[in-house]
């Protein structure tokens, strides 16, 4: 029970931080607050944590939370604001990818403690920030496209862009998702745990984003409420 109450926490933790930053940084807090999920996901996905009956990377939730900045920013400040946040996912993703490899060009002081946790941690990386980055670049440009897709098809279907919002947040999400599942978990663990194992991280990994994306539908709501009373700062 304990790793549920967690996995619960999170969501609201992450969730709230994401609207802070955007409450207090505007469009800025939001293109931070994706370079940050995307080191920590692609950090927390190498453990694996088992919950509700089912065993996932412990990254989900984290990864989860870039799909709600993206859909925050396609409802309130355009497409353009969403694909920048895409493609500062991507250069996150690659320059971590790098600078970790470069850590490991070092020869360690016979002092040193902290090398062989390190490389423990950041020798599988490349692979996972490989899936990470695919997955990523795909699913997310996708989500974008499907976002203003359903925007498009809600306002002329309700006769107002204010109508439907969880009808185009829930389904860009879930749609993009599927995508991001199988090209992650294939390119990521396939080989490197068992095919069962592979299937089951899949399976729970994609119940875990439908659980993040119906839950951050509330936050995209709040988003829209902050920016529609003025609380968002401007940019300079």
């Amino acid at each position: 029970m304990k790793n549920e109450l967690l996995l619960l926490a999170s969501v609201i933790v992450i969730y709230g931080v994401v609207l802070l930053c955007y409450r207090l940084f505007g469009k800025s807090g939001l293109f931070a607050m994706t370079a940050i999920s995307t080191i920590l996901a692609n950090v927390e996905v190498l453990m694996l944590v088992e919950g509700f009956g089912m065993e996932q990377t412990l990254g989900n939730v984290m990864f989860a939370s870039t799909y709600l900045i993206t859909d925050i920013l396609s409802e309130n400040e355009g497409k353009k604001a969403a694909e920048k946040a895409v493609w500062i996912g991507v250069f996150t993703a690659c320059a971590m990818l790098v600078f970790t490899r470069f850590w490991l060009l070092y020869t360690p002081s016979t002092e040193d403690w902290a090398r062989v946790h390190i490389e423990a941690i950041f020798s599988t990386t490349p692979r996972l920030l490989l899936a990470s980055f695919l997955g990523y670049a795909v699913s997310q440009r996708i989500d974008v496209w499907l976002y203003h897709f359903f925007w498009k098809l809600t306002t002329k279907k309700g006769g107002s862009s204010e109508r439907f919002l969880w009808v185009r947040n829930n389904a860009a999400t879930l749609i993009s998702q599927i995508v991001n599942t199988v090209i992650f978990t294939l390119c990521a663990f396939a080989g490197w745990y068992s095919a069962g194992s592979v299937l089951q991280v899949m399976i729970s990994s994609y119940v875990v984003y439908i659980c993040t994306s119906l839950l951050d539908t509330p936050a995209v709501y709040i988003a829209r409420r902050m920016k529609k009373r003025g609380s968002i700062p401007a940019e300079q």
